[in-house]
């Protein structure tokens, strides 16, 4: 049996974990009586790994105090006796993870040599290692990581690569009382918003939102789900203060555990987000999806499940993106 361990206790964030996916989807293929560890760095949310991520096996978390100071960590991660480490490095180099992976013991060890014109000072940890030119390709950020995966021989076909995040029958029922109770109208349509962003960079005017809604009120006669993180309320309290003035109805789903309101996202009819977390989880449960770019780039970051697009802005600016824009997005995705 393989035992594999993945280290990835930097950007690990939810959208982090949802675009890595494949990776593991593509070890247990490769490996389906492989034992797979990740080590996760500690995020400011509970994320519940095992259920998002069906095929790793084994959580160990971590910060980078508990590996300075803690020398049982290192303890824990050879007890794991793993002879394959991998390190998907795709954005930034971590001297950390690339030590971690070796003090592991792992025999094979595989990693980043060099991204674009970026090159991995922590390379010689490695003994498995590829150069790869993702900015040049315009490289999603899940082809990305599988790239590294294929340095071993593990692949995935465009069929396998639709993967879709299930939950079990008790967040089913609770996603469809909460639609039901909050929704009573079966034929209007449900449209959602995230108007928050962890980045300001990242987000849209809140004022567009408000517009768009009016516009799709117009059109459709909708209900709106407006979903807010622990750092968005803020923009969030602007957005719905705007919906308020307009007469526009809707309900707000605040600081949802993560598996309820991914099931909840996957049961609506569409959802407008900017770049982050719960973009990426709407994505991956199924839901029809329009993300909004701005200097972040769409063909990297947005989720490429089918029914999913992504509106960039030109100019790198977000608030460039119009409302008009989005409205005939919409509407090609709806009808």
């Amino acid at each position: 049996m393989e035992r594999i361990l993945i280290v990835r206790q930097q950007n690990n964030q939810l959208g982090d974990l949802l675009c890595s996916l494949p990776l593991y989807y593509a070890l247990k293929k490769k490996f389906p009586d492989s034992y797979i560890s990740l080590i996760a760095g500690k995020t400011n949310y509970t994320i519940p790994y095992k259920e998002l991520c069906p095929y790793v096996d084994n959580i160990v978390q971590m910060d980078r105090e508990t590996f300075i100071k803690n020398v049982s960590f290192i303890r824990e991660v050879r007890s794991l006796k793993c002879n394959i480490g991998i390190i998907p490095s795709t954005m930034q180099f971590s001297r950390t993870s690339h030590v971690i992976n070796f003090l592991s013991g792992a025999g094979v060890r595989i990693g980043v040599k060099q991204f674009d014109n970026i090159k991995n000072k922590s390379s010689w940890l490695l003994n498995t290692k590829g150069i790869f030119e993702w900015g040049k390709h315009k490289v999603h950020q899940s082809d990305r990581i599988l790239d590294i995966a294929k340095l071993i021989g593990c692949d995935l076909t465009d069929d396998e690569k639709q993967i879709k995040v299930t939950y079990s029958n008790d967040v089913l029922l609770n996603a469809k009382e909460f639609i039901k109770t909050k929704f009573p109208a079966k034929e209007s349509k449900i449209f959602g918003m995230h108007p928050g962003a962890g980045k300001e960079a990242n987000r849209w005017d809140y004022n567009k939102f408000i517009s768009l809604a009016k516009s799709l009120k117009e059109k459709y006669n909708c209900s709106f789900l407006i979903t807010s993180g622990y750092i968005d309320k803020e923009i969030t309290d602007k957005t719905i203060q705007g919906f308020k003035e307009n007469n526009i109805p809707y309900v707000l789903l605040e600081n949802a555990e993560i598996r309820l309101l991914g099931a909840i996202l996957s049961m609506i009819d569409l959802y407008v987000s900017n770049d982050t977390g719960v973009m990426h989880l709407a994505g991956f449960s199924g839901g029809k999806v329009v993300s909004l770019f701005g200097p972040t780039n769409g063909y990297e970051w947005a989720p490429q499940q089918i029914g999913c697009t992504y509106i960039q802005s030109e100019s790198g600016n977000i608030n460039d993106i119009s409302v008009e824009k989005v409205m005939d997005t919409i509407y090609n995705l709806v009808n």
